[in-house]
């Protein structure tokens, strides 16, 4: 399987490149727009074709931390499973510069419950160390997923 590496606090993480859209550079002419009472770990939103995204900072989710604007620093278009459907989500990834590939049988599960984690899922060993694969289809808590995507209280 192919994925797109990325790191938080010096640790690589993975995510499905099945599930990328795009990548796209982050650009400080224009930042996210700002969602008041949204959780510190949701950016805000995005213009997307006319259309409002969320953009999730990875980093301040996991770390509490906002992600730094460096060079390696990209929003990553992701289709986020909802609703018996496909949704758009923008998330901030910092060092996202680079694909591996490694087989979905190479992961192994680590054994520690996160319920405040969900995303977080299996380790595989590669040749710099161990990675995780960030479950996308997890990213969302269920108040955070109806914060962003109401329509789907209706």
């Amino acid at each position: 399987m192919l994925f797109i590496l990325f790191t938080l606090d010096n640790e690589r993480y993975v995510i499905d490149a099945t599930q990328v859209e795009r990548l796209m550079p982050l650009t400080p002419q224009s930042p996210p727009k700002a969602i008041p009472g949204a959780p510190a770990w949701v950016a805000g939103v995005l213009d997307h074709d006319s259309t409002p995204l969320p953009v999730i900072d990875l980093p301040a989710l996991a770390l509490g931390c906002p992600a730094t604007q460096l060079m390696s620093t990209r929003l990553v278009l992701v289709c986020y499973p909802h609703a018996g459907g496909v949704r758009f989500l923008a998330l901030l990834l910092e060092g996202a510069t680079r694909t591996i590939r490694l087989d979905a049988d190479a992961f192994h599960d680590v054994g520690i419950d996160l319920p405040n984690a969900r995303y977080l899922g299996a380790v595989a060993s590669e040749a710099g160390g161990f990675v995780q694969w960030v479950r996308v289809e997890h990213l969302l808590p269920d108040d955070v997923r109806a914060l962003l995507f109401p329509e789907a209280l209706a």
